[in-house]
């Protein structure tokens, strides 16, 4: 069969091997298609015209299709004479968004290109990871979301707001995509250390999709992003005319819960078992909350939680070749007590309790953790939220963080506070006091909020530091020697995490599953990386690096007996590889 368009989608030639499935993980037993709604009658399939062929993202190729494609898809006229080839028109598009001196204005460039030409936009992206991640992710994604009200082009996702209570399936059912495999859903409340961003929050549910698909290899037919709006408590946005949410404080309690059930139930009926659930930027008592309470129904991950978790694992486990020793050797502080530091360190102790055999309420002692009060000591455990009592050691109360480190002479020091510059000079300079090469890890979003920057833990160490961050530095020179920094960035595990739970067919999410991405990770670290003072490989290899971690995610699944997919392939980095979807122009002939 000839390729055609049909009824506006384009079918590719039966013969064409390489497209099957668009990409990424193919529906093998075909249950997606068996539960579509078939609305075509036989007698209603047409061709749909070029001018529709150049206005569908998924297919619109621009320049680059050939002479003979412009014949068979009537695109004589539309387009100007010349024809381009992807490498091209990929040149083109980086000159012109190196001539931008906004970052912003990057962002809406790339955004543009993404509703104009998907595969060329994933194209863009893979080819150029390390320029465009922190473009079209953090840190240029927390602006935007800030000025999204400002900067909407068109919806790229689906908005749930509170007026859809009671109707939420049939607004899955609006998205015309079926073959969904993984929701990335917020409700604005905790955007990156920006605060309550309401509606507005729908930038990180798009970034990571997009991420999923350029460094997991997730097909993005089968992404959804999801924004749950019950309206917000910024009063900047509710008196912004711009603002595109619900306009009333946000709601709470049964309201809330209520909403959310509806949603998870309406999801799991609508896309099955298998749907993976990604929250996002989720507010700390609800983020907690969600995934206690949906984990064992459905297949939820909270990125914020346990994605940062592992990837700062991996960047621990990978600095042990710096600094000698085992994990347990350690001492950790963490400045913050949320969603990131808990989840942190609940994944470490976990990792030392595998590791030694010890109870994790034992591994647990090595770890202290400074919130806004001080250090969370068992005299602090009656007021403290649920989710820091586990870590209330005995210990007298210490208001500062800088008495805090004097205190507990830690050999690690992690920052998940939200807020710049907490890691003072006397802070940093104790911790090298003690310590000969200190690791410290300054991991808040965006780069305004870190706890120090590259230049200072490197300087006021006298170049020692073993030094990671959340968001990008560059490298730093001190005293003739050159410095890269790790950024312990949660693109390193989620895409690839994903695609493992996918491409295994998993049913539930386990902790030995993180463990294990945490260890594929730091495995890929490389003696030439070392020597630069990396504890983390390039983002360059980032799709090599993705389906290692799947192979080690599938394989932990198939291991605990959650997978679903069968029978199980025999080089599960080879299946990951061949799951992945390619960017690459196809043919329509």
């Amino acid at each position: 069969m000839d390729s055609g368009l049909t009824n506006g989608v384009l079918v590719p030639s039966a013969d064409d091997k390489s497209v099957v499935g668009g990409g990424g993980v193919e529906d093998v037993y075909g249950e997606d298609s068996a539960t579509e709604d078939q609305l075509v009658t036989p007698w209603t399939v047409s061709v749909a015209s070029g001018y529709t062929l150049l206005r569908d993202p998924r297919f619109n190729k621009g320049l680059a299709f050939s002479e003979n494609e412009r014949d068979a898809h009537y695109l004589r006229g539309l387009l100007p004479p010349s024809v381009s080839c992807q490498e091209l028109q990929e040149k083109r598009l980086m000159h012109n968004l190196r001539q931008y001196e906004v970052p912003l204005q990057r962002y809406i460039a790339m955004m543009d290109l993404q509703e104009r030409n998907e595969r060329l936009f994933y194209k863009l992206l893979i080819d150029n990871v390390e320029e465009l991640l922190p473009v079209v992710y953090t840190p240029v994604v927390g602006e935007a979301c800030q000025k999204y009200g400002s900067i909407f082009r068109r919806p790229q996702g689906l908005f749930i707001s509170l007026k859809e209570k009671g109707k939420i399936l049939e607004v899955l059912k609006n998205w015309p995509e079926r073959s969904i495999q993984v929701i990335v859903v917020t409700d604005g409340e905790r955007i990156l250390g920006l605060g309550d961003l309401g509606c507005q929050g729908m930038g990180i549910p798009v970034g990571k999709l997009s991420l999923y698909t350029a460094l997991g290899g997730v097909r993005p037919s089968a992404c959804l992003p999801v924004t749950i709006d019950v309206g917000t408590n910024n009063e900047k946005l509710l008196n912004d005319e711009f603002y595109i949410g619900l306009r009333q404080k946000r709601a709470t309690g049964q309201e809330y819960a209520e909403l959310l059930h509806e949603f998870m139930c309406a999801v799991k009926q609508n896309y099955g078992e298998k749907i993976l659930i990604q929250f996002e930027d989720f507010a700390n008592h609800n983020a907690f909350e969600l995934l206690a309470k949906y984990r064992t129904t459905h297949l939820v991950f909270n990125d914020d939680i346990q994605g940062t978790a592992s990837v700062v694992l991996a960047g621990l486990i990978a600095a042990l070749k710096l600094v000698g020793g085992t994990l347990a050797d350690h001492s950790f502080l963490f400045l913050g007590a949320g969603e990131a530091g808990t989840g942190i360190a609940e994944l470490i102790a976990l990792e030392i309790s595998k590791r030694t055999n010890i109870p994790v309420e034992e591994t647990r002692k090595k770890i202290w953790l400074v919130d806004s009060k001080g250090l969370v000591v068992s005299s602090r455990k009656e007021s403290l939220q649920h989710f820091k009592r586990p870590w209330a050691h005995e210990h007298e109360p210490v208001k500062e963080l800088f008495d805090a480190v004097k205190a507990i002479k830690p050999t690690v020091l992690i920052g998940t506070s939200g807020v710049g510059k907490t890691f003072t000079k006397d802070v940093v300079e104790a911790m090298a006091s003690f310590n000969e090469k200190p690791v410290i890890f300054a991991l808040s979003n965006p780069t305004s909020q870190a706890e120090c920057t590259a230049e200072e833990a490197y300087e006021w160490t006298k170049g020692r530091a073993i030094f990671a961050s959340g968001s990008p530095f560059n490298p730093v020179e001190y005293n003739g020697k050159v410095f890269v920094p790790g950024q312990a960035n949660n693109a390193y595990i989620f895409p690839g995490f994903g695609l493992g739970l996918i491409m295994s067919g998993t049913i539930r999410m386990h902790d030995d599953m993180l463990l294990a991405a945490s260890e594929a990770l730091a495995a890929q670290v490389t003696e030439e990386n070392y020597a630069k003072g990396l504890i983390y490989p390039p983002l360059t290899n980032i799709r090599e690096i993705s389906a290692r971690i799947a192979a080690k995610v599938a394989a932990k699944s198939y291991e605990l007996g959650l997978a679903s997919r069968l029978p199980r392939p025999k080089d599960l980095v080879k299946f990951a590889e061949s799951c992945m979807y390619s960017p690459v122009y196809r043919n329509y002939l």
